[in-house]
C-alpha cells in the first residue's frame, strides 16, 4: 500500500515538518557527494548496537560519542527509495500531528520518537555491528500519534491487486494498523530466524510507533475523551 494523501487539512503551516523534510533531503544530497567516504560516515553517524554497548560498559567516559548517533542516524538514508518512502509518509501524516502538538513540541516529539526507535532496535540487536540509519523510526512515532489523534481520518491509497492498480480510500486506523502489524510480524520473524541485525530495522519501526502512541495517550488521554 502506498499512501497518496489524507483527508484532514492542516489548520496551520507545518513549517517544522517542511524543515525536517528539507534537512533529510539536504543530508542525502551531501551523502551522494561523499563517494568512497560514505561508508565511513554511515558507520560513524549511524547507530551501531555493538559499539554502543562496548563503550557503555568498557569506556563509559566516552558514552556521549555512542549516544550522539541516536540523533544523527535519523537524518541519514541508504538510498533514494529509502529517502522518498520516508519523506512521503512524513509529508502526509506529519502536518496534522504538528498541527495538534504545536511546532516546537512536535520537533521534540519527532526527535524523541527517533531516539526511542533506535533504542528499541539496539535492545533487540545487542551484538549487531551493522549501522542503523533512516528517519523511519521517528516517522513511525508520528504514525503512532496520528493513529490515535485522527481515528476518523481516511487515506487515499494505491492498492495493487494482482495485476491491477486500484486507488482506494482507506480508514487511517486500518491503514496504519496494517502497517504496524506488518512491522511487528516481519520483525518477529526476522528475530526468530536470527536475521534481526540485517536489512530493515523492523523493531525500530515498532518502537517508534509505540513511543508515539504512548506519548499521545499520556498527553491527551485519547480513549477517555473519545
Amino acid at each position: 500500500m502506498i499512501p497518496l494523501r489524507d483527508n484532514i487539512p492542516s489548520r496551520t503551516v507545518p513549517f517544522v515538518n517542511y524543515i525536517l523534510i528539507g534537512i533529510n533531503v539536504l543530508v542525502f544530497l551531501l551523502e551522494m557527494s561523499m563517494g568512497e567516504n560514505l561508508q565511513q560516515v554511515v558507520h560513524t553517524f549511524g547507530v551501531v548496537p555493538q559499539r554502543t554497548i562496548t563503550i557503555a560498559f568498557q569506556t563509559p567516559q566516552y558514552l556521549h560519542l555512542a549516544l550522539f548517533p541516536f540523533l544523527t542516524s535519523m537524518f541519514l538514508h541508504g538510498g533514494i527509495l529509502h529517502l522518498l518512502g520516508n519523506m512521503l509518509y512524513l509529508f502526509i501524516f506529519g502536518d496534522n500531528v504538528e498541527d495538534r502538538l504545536g511546532h516546537f513540541r512536535y520537533l521534540l516529539f519527532y526527535l524523541g520518537c527517533g531516539v526511542a526507535a533506535a533504542l528499541a532496535h539496539l535492545l533487540l540487536n545487542l551484538s549487531s555491528d551493522v549501522p542503523t540509519i533512516g528517519a523511519s523510526g521517528a516517522i513511525a512515532g508520528v504514525l503512532g500519534a496520528y493513529f490515535l489523534l485522527f481515528p476518523r481520518a481516511r487515506v487515499v491509497t494505491i492498492l495493487p491487486i494482482f495485476y491491477f492498480i486500484q486507488i482506494v480510500e482507506i480508514p487511517a486506523v486500518i491503514f496504519l494498523g496494517i502497517w504496524f502489524l506488518m512491522q511487528f510480524l516481519t520483525g518477529s520473524m526476522a528475530q526468530i530466524s536470527n536475521q534481526g541485525a540485517a536489512g530493515v530495522a523492523w523493531w525500530a519501526h515498532v518502537g517508534g510507533f509505540v513511543a508515539g502512541a504512548a506519548y499521545t495517550l499520556l498527553r491527551y488521554r485519547v480513549f477517555r475523551k473519545g
